[in-house]
Order: structure tokens, then sequence, then C-alpha cells
């Protein structure tokens, strides 16, 4: 079961280790809008990606 992503979050991209962590920005129904740290502002289709949450602490 896909995790529920909400913006605020820090996740990465599970092919893309290099993008580094991201911040979610906004989240429309499919559409997730990440800042990463190095590929900068995204656009992530989840219907094709689950974004992997970075836990706190």
């Amino acid at each position: 079961m896909p995790s529920i992503i909400e913006p605020g979050m820090r996740v990465r991209h599970p092919d893309r280790p290099d993008w580094g962590e991201g911040q979610v920005q906004s989240v429309i129904g499919n559409r997730i809008t990440v800042n990463f740290e190095h590929a900068g502002k995204l656009l992530i289709n989840a219907a094709l990606v689950e974004l992997e949450v970075v836990e706190e602490g």
C-alpha cells in the first residue's frame, strides 16, 4: 500500500538517488511537485513512481 504523501514531507526518488532528498511542495491527484536538493523542482507522476518517505530523526 503506497504511503500518503503530503506537502512538507521529505522524500527520495527510488530510481534517482543522485537527486538527493526532496521536500514535497504540492500534491494534486497523482501529480506531486517535489523540490530536490540536486535536481530542483520536479513534477512526479505518483501513478508511475512510488516516492520513498524519509523518516524524521
